[in-house]
C-alpha cells in the first residue's frame, strides 16, 4: 500500500492506494495535523489492515516533520520527497487539477511509480538541536521586524514604548536561547567537537556552525561534497532559451532555503577573510561573473569546506583545502 499526504499547517489530506489494484481511485480521508489527528491516521490505517505502508509527503519543514516521525515511529516506510519532483511529476502527468485531495493523490501515484529512498529521522539530540536553532530564528526575526517598527518612528508613544519593552523581552530570549544552545553542544561532546570543526573555517562563527549541524544531521547520508551543495540547493543550473549559446547560470534553490539562508552572510565574510575563498572569489570576478553568482559561488564552496572537516574529522588547513576540487 502507498500512502500520499499532502500536509497543511492545519490538516494532513491523504490518499491511500491499493498496491495490487494501482489504477482504483485511492481512498481519501481529512485528518488534523496535531499530534491527536496523527494518532487518528496511524488508527486509520490500522482499521484498513495495513500494518505496513510506503508514505510519501513533501519535506516541507516543520509540519510535515511530525506526522513523518509519527509514521516512522509506528514502522511505516516514510519518504520525505523533494517538492520540485512531486511539481515535475504533475508536469509529467498533465494534470492541471490544484486541490489538497488531488495533490495526496498524486503523491499517492509518485510514491507507488518511483518508491523513493525512505528517510531516517535524525538522532534525538540532533533533533533537539534543530529545535532550538529554529527557535532562535524565529525570534532574531521577530526582532528584526519590532526594530524596524521602532525605527520608523510612525507610532504614537504608548506604541513606542510597547515596542521598547518587548524588544527588551525579545533580547532577553534570544541570550538564553543562545545559551541553551551552546549548553546542548557541552552536552554532547560529538555535537561540539564537530562545532569546533566547523569554525576552525573562517567566515563560519557559532550560531552558522549550530545550523548546520542542525539541518545537515548525519553526514554519512552524503556520498561527497556536491550533494550537500545539491541539498541545499546551492548546485549551479544554466537557464538557456531558444538558439541562445550564452545561457545564464543561477543557483538551483532545489533545497534547503534554511541552509542557503544560513549562509549568505558567512559568505560575504568569508569572501573578505578566508584566503582561500577570497582567491576564489578574484578569480570568478577577473572572468567577469555577477557579484551575485560569486556570493553563490561562496555559499557553495563554504559548504564544501564545512563537508569537508566533518567529513575527514580534521580543522579546516587552507593548504589541504586549495589542492581539493
Amino acid at each position: 500500500m502507498f500512502l500520499g499526504i499532502d500536509v497543511s499547517k492545519e490538516s494532513l489530506d491523504v490518499a491511500l492506494l491499493s498496491e495490487a489494484k494501482p489504477t482504483r481511485k485511492p481512498h481519501h480521508k481529512i485528518f488534523p495535523n496535531t499530534p491527536a489527528g496523527h494518532q487518528q491516521l496511524l488508527a486509520w490505517l490500522h482499521q484498513s489492515g495495513t500494518a505496513s505502508v510506503h508514505v510519501c509527503l513533501e519535506a516541507t519543514g516543520t509540519w510535515a516533520e511530525a506526522i513523518a516521525l509519527a509514521l516512522h515511529e509506528a514502522g511505516h516506510y516514510v519518504a520525505l520527497v523533494n517538492p520540485a519532483l512531486i511539481r515535475a511529476f504533475a508536469h509529467s502527468q498533465l494534470l492541471r487539477t490544484k486541490t489538497d485531495k488531488a495533490d495526496a493523490q498524486l503523491i499517492a501515484r509518485f510514491c507507488a511509480m518511483h518508491q523513493p529512498p525512505l528517510w531516517t529521522p535524525p538522532a534525538p539530540e540532533i533533533q533537539a538541536l534543530q529545535a532550538l536553532v529554529r527557535r532562535l530564528e524565529t525570534l532574531l526575526e521577530m526582532h528584526t521586524m519590532e526594530s524596524n517598527r521602532l525605527g520608523a518612528g510612525l507610532s504614537c508613544a504608548a506604541v513606542q514604548t510597547d515596542l521598547e519593552e518587548h524588544l527588551a523581552d525579545l533580547q532577553a530570549r534570544i541570550k538564553k536561547v543562545r545559551q541553551q544552545i551552546q549548553d546542548h553542544l557541552d552536552q554532547h561532546p560529538d555535537l561540539k567537537s564537530k562545532a569546533q570543526l566547523l569554525e576552525s573555517i573562517p567566515g563560519i562563527g557559532a550560531a552558522t556552525a549550530a545550523l548546520l549541524l542542525a539541518e545537515l544531521g548525519d553526514m554519512q547520508q552524503f556520498s561527497n561534497a556536491r550533494q550537500v551543495a545539491a541539498f541545499a540547493g546551492l548546485v549551479p543550473r544554466l537557464y538557456q532559451s531558444g538558439s541562445s549559446v550564452q545561457g545564464r547560470t543561477r543557483l538551483s534553490k532545489v533545497g534547503s532555503s534554511r541552509l542557503r539562508k544560513a549562509l549568505y552572510f558567512p559568505a560575504l565574510a568569508a569572501l573578505r577573510c578566508n584566503p582561500l575563498i577570497q582567491a576564489f572569489g578574484q578569480r570568478l570576478a577577473q572572468q567577469g561573473k555577477s557579484k551575485m553568482l560569486i556570493v553563490g559561488a561562496a555559499m557553495r564552496k563554504l559548504l564544501h569546506l564545512a563537508y569537508g572537516v566533518l567529513k575527514s574529522g580534521q580543522p579546516f588547513d587552507p593548504h589541504f583545502a586549495a589542492r581539493t576540487p
